[in-house]
């Protein structure tokens, strides 16, 4: 079975158990400070996907940094899939379980790359529409990158819009080509 499919398993097991228990946005931060913990540390990451190191070293290192901060439920889980010998899967377990979270709450990321900062207003702007396309609630992540010259390139889920001036110039430079050569 794939790695994917396991972590999927593994995070709507861990979903269904917060639901149970009454405690599914605090095991969401749970899982958002474990991964991002885990993106911040290569060394983390390397010693969880480690098949060599004991399972008992591993559980100690995650208890130490993480039992006095997450839900019990979520100790126990982790505890549980290390155990298992499933410690490989773990950070796509919760990177997994925050997307089924999203799905569950309807809350869609939008990801917007522009040539400037965007100001408020603008951010708004795209988030009511993306809200009145998708009908769910929005979370949108800005970053900027000169060298799209100007314009914006916005990604929601697998669409991508690309007003970018850099690509236009990009389709011009291209079609221009193709008419020199025919």
């Amino acid at each position: 079975m794939s790695e994917i499919k396991v972590a999927s398993r593994y995070a709507k097991s861990l979903i269904d158990l917060a639901l149970e228990q009454k405690a599914l946005e605090e095991i969401k931060g749970d899982m958002e400070l474990f991964v991002n913990t885990l993106k911040a540390s290569s060394e983390l990451q390397a010693v969880v996907k480690n098949p060599i190191i004991p399972y008992d070293k591993k559980n100690s290192i995650i208890k130490a940094l993480f039992a006095d901060k997450v839900h019990k439920v979520t100790s126990a889980f982790l505890k549980i899939v290390i155990d298992k010998g499933r410690a490989d899967i773990i950070f796509g377990t919760a990177k997994e379980f925050l997307n089924q979270y999203y799905e569950f709450k309807n809350i869609v990321t939008a990801k917007v790359v522009s040539a400037a900062p965007l100001n408020e207003e603008a951010k708004a702007e795209i988030i009511n529409k993306v809200k009145a396309v998708t009908g769910g609630e929005v979370v949108l992540i800005a970053s900027v990158d000169a060298d799209l010259i100007g314009g914006f390139i916005l990604t929601v889920g697998d669409k991508q819009f690309d007003s970018s001036i850099a690509s236009s110039l990009s389709r011009l430079k291209k079609e221009f080509a193709e008419k020199v050569i025919a």
